[in-house]
């Protein structure tokens, strides 16, 4: 699918179909490759969609956090023209998506939310303490699913270079850390855009009691469960997933929305 991959300027994207846009927001160890189904289900749904590639690694270490991330989404969005988008972000992606409705309700109509951090997220650990240790990475690997075997030897490869490779290892654990530190308790009374929480019953990194506490803190979100799930959905779980989100979208109008786009 990667053949679909753009650059405007400095913003690396894929983007595939025309109408309402929807922005893809991966997690921290997560990449393009996990929004897979809905790139392939989507557009022929009548929705643009949009997947950025997040520069984890390619800022300043003094800038890796979560709030400059944020920025350079923000940034993309009007680079591109992207008005009243729904942004679907998952884990660290969830994250961005929230920051990015609470500053800029300009850009966003609505967000659909799975695993998100923002108020607790379990993580690898302080410094990855066993992280030359390959058995305890694909461990920790299986933890983030429900079916162990989604944890493919590729995926668990990738995550292993990450972890041990100095500079990505050491971003990795800022952006971590600054998650953790960029609590959104107090801030999700005045983010009022619709939202849509669709949640693994067995996630162990954002857990169910995470979900239900977005819930009744987002004034105008709705909780969707899916059982045998983890922290990634779309992912292990991609046909209910996109059957959950494809009735939830159903609910507006976008015909009749007023947004803008270049692209």
């Amino acid at each position: 699918m990667f053949n679909l991959f753009k650059k405007e300027k400095k913003f690396p994207y894929i983007k595939k179909g025309e109408g309402h846009p929807l922005i893809l927001l991966h997690g921290l160890m997560g990449g393009l490759s996990n929004f897979k189904a809905l790139l392939d289900f989507f557009p022929k749904k009548g929705y643009k969609v949009i997947i950025p590639s997040l520069p984890i690694y390619n800022m300043p270490l003094f800038l890796t956090n979560i709030s400059n991330l944020s920025k350079y989404v923000i940034q993309f969005l009007i680079e591109i023209g992207i008005e009243k988008a729904t942004l679907i972000g998952n884990s660290l992606g969830g994250h961005i998506a929230l920051i990015i409705a609470k500053k800029r309700i300009d850009l966003v109509h609505s967000l659909v939310l799975t695993g998100s951090s923002g108020l607790f997220e379990k993580s690898f650990g302080d410094g990855f303490p066993k992280r030359e240790n390959y058995e305890y990475i694909r461990k920790k690997s299986q933890e983030v699913f429900f079916d162990p075997k989604i944890a493919t030897k590729e995926l668990v490869d990738e995550v292993f270079h990450i972890v041990n490779d100095k500079k990505k290892g050491m971003k990795t654990l800022y952006l971590a850390k600054s998650a953790m530190k960029y609590n959104m308790s107090k801030d999700l009374s005045v983010i009022h855009q619709p939202i849509c929480l669709i949640w693994g019953k067995q996630d162990h990194v954002t857990p169910p009691e995470v979900a239900k506490e977005f819930h009744r803190l987002l004034p105008h979100s709705e909780l969707y469960w899916i059982d045998k799930c983890g922290h990634v959905p779309m992912m292990e779980r991609p046909k209910i997933f996109l059957d959950i989100l494809e009735k939830w979208l159903s609910k507006f109008d976008f015909d009749h929305e007023n947004f803008f786009c270049k692209i």
